[in-house]
């Protein structure tokens, strides 16, 4: 269990690079995918929870909501108290940080640029992935990490473009860790000079937390979420170095209001690199694939630069 954002451990499972679907069947494996019933099938009565013990109200003035993101954790577990929970944090995250400067001195010594691809679901991170890959036409040795709960079915899109991907997967975990990409990292054959983008698992939550090793964390957030979301989920916008605003293609058909999204999202990071892209209509990939252009650059050359020293 991780104690900082209690998600499950123990159930993470890293897929092989080249993946694909099982040879003889067109679905994953038994046990990859959480079971679902067919269409139209009854689901199972749930168990009736025990009733809760009233509660007489809070009728304090000026009292109309609980926040239990005040105290110096900034988080709650039931039977932990603050100083409990700090403690914690520091342990899992001081181990997570050092294992993440591993993993950027190993990329840093062979020149590769690695991007931690962070969003909510649904933002499009898959489907921009595709296509800035079509758009790098093999001019960059690439690969991606896919993280997801379950399933490969992002990795085998991935894998389409004949770009090599690995999966992770989670289990009940919510992100990935800089552990799981330093198991995964020697799997990968990467080459010397090229790009490695992580998708991480869908979240606006704990993947902020969680350093993995990368040169930026790029956060997707798409017109078809509320433009409030970086105020809503600060710290992962806070953690981010690029924000791509996604779908725009569709803002026609949305009330969704861009330069106020920008806006908040400035607020909480005023050094926040905005772009605004389109998978759909190529709107804004030109400046995506520069911006992924001059780090590989850079990487290079710092690399270069240890090399001659």
């Amino acid at each position: 269990m991780c104690t900082v954002c209690g998600c499950g451990s123990g159930e993470t499972r890293i897929g092989a690079l080249g993946g694909g679907r099982p040879t003889g069947g067109a679905h994953p494996r038994p046990g990859t995918t959480l079971a679902w019933r067919p269409l139209g099938e009854p689901a199972a009565a749930p168990a009736t929870p025990p009733p809760a013990p009233p509660r007489a109200p809070d009728t304090t003035p000026g009292h109309h909501h609980l926040d239990f993101g005040s105290g110096p954790a900034h988080a709650h577990a039931p039977g932990l108290s603050q100083v409990q929970m700090l403690r914690i944090e520091r342990d899992i995250l001081g181990k997570n940080d050092a294992r993440a400067a591993e993993n950027r001195t190993w990329l840093a010594a062979r020149g590769i640029f690695a991007l931690n691809l962070v969003s909510s679901p649904g933002s499009g991170k898959t489907s921009l992935l595709v296509r800035t890959l079509q758009l790098l036409g093999g001019r960059v040795p690439a690969a991606v990490i896919e993280g997801d709960q379950q399933t490969e079915f992002d990795a085998e899109r991935i894998r389409a473009t004949g770009v090599p991907a690995l999966q992770i997967n989670t289990g009940k975990g919510c992100h990935l860790d800089a552990d799981m990409v330093a198991r995964a990292l020697p799997r990968m054959e990467l080459a010397e000079d090229s790009l490695l983008l992580i998708e991480n698992v869908g979240n606006l939550v704990c993947p902020a937390a969680f350093d993995l090793g990368e040169a930026h964390k790029v956060a997707i957030l798409s017109v078809t979420e509320g433009e409030d979301k970086p105020l809503k989920y600060p710290d992962m916008f806070a953690a981010a170095d690029l924000m791509l605003l996604n779908k725009v293609d569709l803002l026609p058909y949305l009330s969704f209001d861009a330069e106020r999204a920008i806006a908040f999202a400035l607020r909480v990071n005023p050094r926040l690199r905005v772009l605004r892209t389109s998978a759909t209509s190529g709107e804004g990939l030109d400046e995506w694939i520069a911006w992924i252009e001059a780090g590989l650059a850079t990487a290079h050359a710092r690399r270069a630069a240890g090399l001659q020293a």
